[in-house]
């Protein structure tokens, strides 16, 4: 169901990007997504907070990267989930082992979030929604389709996240495991060891696309480097990439059903 008004608690829900030139990005995303953009100032410095959109719907963000520049923190896309009780949710990371970066606080009149880093040290957002439910447009090429934890301990993450939202796991085994989260059966997210040395815990993100290669291609004519090359999984065709800023994230093709 590509177009939403609603998730159910326990479902990534949204992504934004924080970027330390927040105009190339957005004109990065604009060409290779058919991105346009709603600037919503967010201080009074004017400093913005750009709404991508596609076909008239919210798809993700844009955001300077601010001090945590001056701290080391590379440019990076963040993966939200959607709450019903923002407050017990936060209420409940300590106990399953994680870490409450920042509490529960307003974003305008959009939604309150918090800043969560589970016990392996990945770092995500609770989103619960006012006026703004996350992403209305999902799983059409240009658009936010996956969340993806990359983890050395998946048993680990996910005892947390069942504890959490009551995830439940489904592992696929084989050369390089997969683990499905799930919520009343459906796959809402994945998680997987690092594919290679050096990655550190993280939330991924993919965004769909009608052609795999072709994204690529026009990727690197826009500066992108390439992490891995088109490729066929089991549910479709994909790719690493990094946008010239260095945000890492991936698209993907997937298989007609």
């Amino acid at each position: 169901m590509p177009e939403r008004k609603s998730y159910v608690s326990g479902t990534p829900n949204w992504v934004d990007l924080q970027t330390t030139d927040q105009a190339a990005a957005k004109q990065f995303y604009g060409e290779l997504f058919g991105w346009k953009y709603n600037d919503l100032p967010v201080d009074e410095a004017g400093g913005v907070y750009s709404m991508a959109t596609l076909k008239g719907s919210d798809v993700g963000a844009i955001s300077p990267l601010g001090d945590q520049a001056a701290a080391g923190i590379p440019p990076h896309w963040n993966s939200y989930v959607s709450v019903d009780d923002i407050e017990a949710t936060a209420a409940k990371v300590a106990g399953a082992g994680g870490t409450v970066i920042a509490p529960p606080f307003d974003v305008l009149d959009a939604g309150r979030m918090a800043v969560i880093q589970d016990p392996t040290g990945a770092v995500f957002e609770l989103w619960q929604a006012k006026n703004h439910i996350g992403a209305s447009l999902v799983n059409e090429p240009g658009a936010f389709s996956w969340s993806e934890l990359i983890t050395p301990d998946v048993p680990k993450a996910a005892a947390f996240y069942k504890q959490l939202f009551g995830w439940t796991s489904d592992t696929h085994t084989g050369q390089m495991p997969y683990t499905e989260f799930k919520i009343d059966g459906s796959s809402i997210a994945g998680a997987m060891n690092p594919p290679m040395p050096g990655i550190p815990p993280m939330w991924g993100i993919y965004f769909s696309t009608a052609d795999t290669d072709a994204t690529v291609a026009k990727a690197k004519s826009l500066g992108a480097a390439v992490f891995a090359e088109p490729m066929d999984i089991e549910p479709g065709r994909f790719a690493v990439l990094a946008d010239p800023q260095g945000a890492m994230f991936n698209v993907i093709k997937m298989n007609e059903a």
